[in-house]
């Protein structure tokens, strides 16, 4: 394949991916503490998929801290915060908290990937938040990129996918519950985009995300021949911890079906070891 295609975790901070002191390897080297786990993070993959940013905006210190720890080529997917697209659905009162969000995520520079504008189930296909979806669409700045993720079949539909193609937005991709895979796989051959945006969930009934809990085999050969077929610029995947049980096991999975470079997590432990 020729195009880009960066494959991660939605989040690096658990702490189920530290390795127990007397325990079988998982992760993240044994003592790992929060602190260090973006830095580990970033040595076994090239991208995240950020999922503090719904509940709140972060200080611009969070951002520069995260743009100087991890390296050159790596890069950060952004959640729109909730109260943008839960509490407001788009509406104009979002719009300045929209337009502060963005100015404040430039801060990464190119480190910035992608920016998910993740939609509620309840948000139905009304008229009324048909307009907000097309207001808001037309206010976001060209200088970013964005992908917006529907979990209610109502958005599937020829309009949509109009709508999305002149504000240049990506239909996110998603691997979950909401829509049926064959809507979904239906709408892959749809965009007429350069980049797109994959999602990998899960149903929410794991208690430990230590390791593969259920194997989803199938599925991921299933999405990674879809993937083979796209001729893009860059592919954007992110695993949830509820796919599989253990988001960084279910990425390499991917990677090794794609015929994509890996990084084995022992390193980390090899280089932990330097320090004890």
């Amino acid at each position: 394949m020729t195009c880009k295609i960066l494959i991660g975790c939605q989040s690096w901070t658990s702490d189920d991916w530290v390795t127990p002191a007397a325990g079988e390897r998982v992760f993240y080297p044994r003592g790992t503490r929060s602190g260090q786990m973006l830095d580990h993070y970033a040595k076994i993959f090239g991208s995240v998929e950020v999922d503090s940013t719904f509940y709140a905006i972060p200080p611009v210190s969070t951002f520069e801290n995260w743009y100087k720890k991890v390296p050159a080529n790596f890069t950060f997917s952004l959640k729109l915060p909730q109260e943008i697209t839960h509490a407001l659905s788009l509406s104009e009162p979002s719009f300045p908290i929209a337009d502060a969000f963005f100015e404040r995520v430039r801060e990464l520079k190119e480190k910035l990937a992608v920016l998910l504008i993740q939609m509620p189930p309840q948000f139905r296909g009304t008229r009324e938040n048909a307009v907000n979806l097309r207001n808001f669409l037309k206010r976001l700045p060209s200088d970013l990129r964005f992908t917006i993720e529907f979990r209610n079949c109502d958005w599937m539909i020829d309009w949509t996918f109009t709508e999305l193609e002149k504000a240049k937005v990506a239909l996110c991709l998603c691997e979950g519950s909401w829509i049926p895979r064959e809507m979904m796989l239906a709408a892959v051959r749809r965009s007429k985009l350069d980049f797109s945006y994959l999602r990998f969930m899960g149903e929410r009934d794991l208690p430990k995300f230590d390791r593969i809990y259920r194997s989803e085999d199938a599925n991921l050969e299933l999405w990674a021949e879809e993937i083979k077929k796209l001729d893009l610029n860059g592919i954007y995947v992110y695993f949830s911890n509820f796919y599989e049980g253990h988001a960084p096991a279910s990425a390499n999975k991917l990677k090794e079906l794609l015929d994509l470079p890996k990084n084995d997590p022992v390193i980390l432990e090899d280089q932990a070891s330097l320090f004890r």
